[in-house]
């Protein structure tokens, strides 16, 4: 077992990082541990657990901007949003259930490392887009910042992005600023029950395109539906197709009148007002409680929304699996046998012509091992990739080969 370091300062974190440089060491780093099954197994002499560095040292709700410790719990930020009616609009998801921890563990140093957005990514991006600055300490064992406080704030390299989706390979980010903006007045989600695969993101194509300002829009078919623990989901029997509309109550009921006459042509539509509607969406954010079965192993597809459905059907006629689409169609969670080998291969085989990438985000450490984790690299981009970490972590210090081999 690795041995664990807890630091409560930025300066332990520095000395900690130093010393492992010195001692040519390596090191593992968490927030709350939430997301240690996602990447490739570690290999590291030592756990630097971030955990302690939680505070909130400056929140602005005029200003729009939060700056947190890397270890403070997303659940303490999002409690403190809503007390002034502000929200992170990336909404990124608590991935908890699906590594079979307890909810509401994840840290925003987590989020951002991961680069975590939910269902409004369609709409709002990712979380490197409301990342404006952070303070970290590098693989060289050196502190250095980005950013700051204001959104215009463009001098130097914009390493906010780079950091963010590196997983802690580069550096150990022990400050975060983020934007955030005011939570929507009103919430709203249109259904429409019995669609197949293909006909259900055809329809959610087709409502994204129109004046409807839809920011989630998702296809769960019969199978992941009756996990739902919304009831008007769950007792259909059937598939559904949603798009959420948020804003103004007036401008929500205006338009979700507008989605009605669009799917005219389907039978089955509903709505959910805002409780069911925020139920509904927290689920296909968070993922586990709709693949549910913890044996399983999930994959997490991108691939162009025309090309899901067709893409779903050809991995299906190789192997035994359950999805459910995102974001238009353009997001695929897949899940299938744990213990079956070959699924990154079949996946990846299937999506040279669609297009796209594909990430093992649950896997035995046996399969994490032996299975590409992440989408393979290009040449070129492998070493760019590694001239990358070069430059930040010469010494595969921190986080060495989460990613990929030798990176």
């Amino acid at each position: 077992m690795n041995k664990s370091l807890i630091p409560h300062t930025k300066k332990e974190v520095l000395d900690i990082i130093r010393a492992t440089i010195n001692d040519k060491a390596s090191i593992e780093i968490i927030g709350a541990g939430s997301k240690r099954g996602w990447g490739r197994p570690y290999q590291t002499s030592e756990l630097l657990d971030l955990s302690k560095l939680s505070t909130v040292t400056l929140y602005e709700p005029q200003e729009l901007v939060m700056t947190a410790d890397a270890g403070t719990r997303m659940e303490d930020v999002r409690q403190i949003l809503a007390e002034n009616h502000q929200h992170l609009a990336f909404e990124p998801p608590d991935l908890s259930l699906l590594y079979g921890g307890s909810k509401n563990t994840g840290t925003l140093g987590g989020t951002v490392a991961a680069n975590l957005s939910g269902p409004r990514r369609i709409q709002s991006g990712a979380a490197r887009d409301y990342c404006l600055g952070f303070v970290a300490i590098s693989g060289r064992g050196e502190e250095f910042k980005s950013g700051g406080r204001v959104v215009k704030n463009v001098t130097g390299f914009d390493l906010s992005k780079l950091l963010s989706g590196s997983f802690g390979t580069l550096a150990a980010m022990v400050s975060v600023t983020i934007k955030v903006l005011p939570s929507p007045e009103k919430t709203r989600t249109a259904l429409v029950f019995g669609l197949d695969d293909k006909m259900g993101i055809q329809a959610l194509s087709e409502t994204l395109q129109g004046p409807f300002e839809v920011n989630a829009a998702a296809h769960l078919p019969a199978g992941i539906a009756k996990n739902s623990s919304i009831a008007r989901i769950n007792t259909q029997g059937q598939s559904v197709t949603a798009v959420r509309l948020q804003g103004p109550a007036i401008s929500v009921e205006k338009r979700c009148q507008g989605v009605k006459a669009l799917w005219q042509c389907y039978e089955g539509f509903e709505e959910l007002h805002s409780h069911n509607s925020d139920g509904l969406w927290s689920e296909i954010r968070d993922i586990g409680s709709l693949l549910n079965n913890q044996s399983n192993q999930i994959w997490r597809i991108s691939v162009p929304p025309s090309e899901g459905a067709d893409l779903v059907a050809k991995i299906r006629s190789d192997i035994q699996c359950k999805t459910f689409f995102d974001w238009g169609g353009g997001l695929i969670w897949l899940a299938t046998d744990g213990k079956l080998e070959g699924v990154g291969t079949i996946i990846r085989s299937a999506l040279r012509l669609a297009g796209g990438h594909a990430t093992l985000l649950r896997g035995s450490s046996e399969l994490r091992l032996t299975s590409d984790v992440f989408q393979p690299q290009e040449p070129a981009l492998y070493r760019l990739t590694k001239s990358v970490k070069d430059n930040f972590d010469p010494g595969r210090v921190l986080n060495p080969g989460r990613m990929y081999e030798g990176i």
